[in-house]
């Protein structure tokens, strides 16, 4: 892919973007040779342009040459460049400023970004994850492990979830996940924060069981608290004593190294009351060359 179709390429999927939040150009996965570094996102007026890598001057030269082609053919008053591979001043404004508070818009609900950090406060590969969620969770008890700002929590409550149990130990991204339900003018008494560390807190989480439905969405690796490799079977032995009769499990992974068959062997391993039952589908503009290496969605159903 040269510079021109890279262009082509943002263009064509902007033309199909609305004031809601979109991938426009998804480099990862090795499915653009030359731009698999890169990934490019539309945030109502905002574009954010993620460098995972870094490249030479003359190669981000010409990556800016086409941002600036693409922000003229489209109204974006802010523009901002994320240098991942960077520790400290990872944001370079090109257009614009850093705003303070942002608002993000998916499935015409709200979630507030920060552009403090990497992570800015919500994982956009997951929408399949929360659509699915909100399919299933009318009257149902929902538990939510690693919920970072509750996202999963914010759909479900909106869709008529009895009660979400959201378990994090970042009690930032719970603070913000309160202000998400508060944002989409959601009753928070059906919701519980809690700001634990999931694999101590087993007794705690087990008061609120039995749930009907378990969400699973780990980081990968997680230096001191959590490494996918090791940790997840802790939880997938813990299903049984949470679970309610015909409860469904999402069961995430992002962790490229780790495949479909290393969640599904842990469940019959540990906790065979749980049969696989689908995958979801990747949204299109997350779908790479090698599926395995990217977002892994599996439903299990006891």
């Amino acid at each position: 892919m040269n510079k021109e179709q890279l262009k082509n390429e943002i263009l064509k999927n902007i033309k199909n973007t609305s004031i809601e939040i979109k991938r426009v150009f998804h480099g990862r996965g090795n499915f653009y040779d030359d731009y698999e570094y890169l990934t490019i996102d539309s945030l109502n007026n905002l574009l954010l342009i993620s460098i995972f890598e870094e490249i030479s001057e003359n190669v981000y030269k010409e990556i800016l040459e086409v941002i600036d082609e693409v922000v003229k053919e489209n109204d974006y008053e802010i523009v901002l460049v994320q240098h991942r591979y960077k520790k400290e001043e990872i944001y370079e404004v090109i257009k614009g400023f850093i705003p303070n508070e942002f608002i993000a818009i998916e499935n015409g609900l709200k979630y507030k970004l920060s552009f403090k950090n990497q992570n800015i406060g919500l994982f956009f590969d997951m929408k399949a994850g929360r659509e699915y969620i909100s399919s299933i969770c009318k009257d149902k008890n929902v538990l939510n492990l690693f919920s970072y700002t509750c996202a999963f929590s914010v759909s479900a409550i909106n869709s008529g979830a009895s009660k979400v149990v959201n378990v994090d130990m970042s009690k930032g991204s719970l603070t913000t996940g309160r202000e998400n339900h508060h944002l989409n003018n959601l009753d928070t008494k059906k919701v519980k924060f809690m700001p634990y560390n999931i694999l101590k807190s087993w007794s705690r989480i087990k008061k609120e069981a039995p749930y009907d439905i378990i969400i699973i969405d780990p980081p990968s690796f997680q230096k001191g608290s959590f490494a996918a490799t090791k940790d997840y079977e802790k939880i997938i032995k813990k299903l049984d004593e949470l679970a309610s009769t015909k409860c469904i499990v999402l069961s995430c992974l992002n962790a490229p190294e780790l495949n479909t068959q290393f969640i599904k062997d842990k469940f019959e391993q540990f906790s065979p009351n749980f049969k696989y039952y689908d995958r979801l589908d990747n949204l299109k503009e997350f779908v790479t060359n090698n599926e395995e290496k990217t977002l892994k969605n599996l439903i299990f159903i006891k």
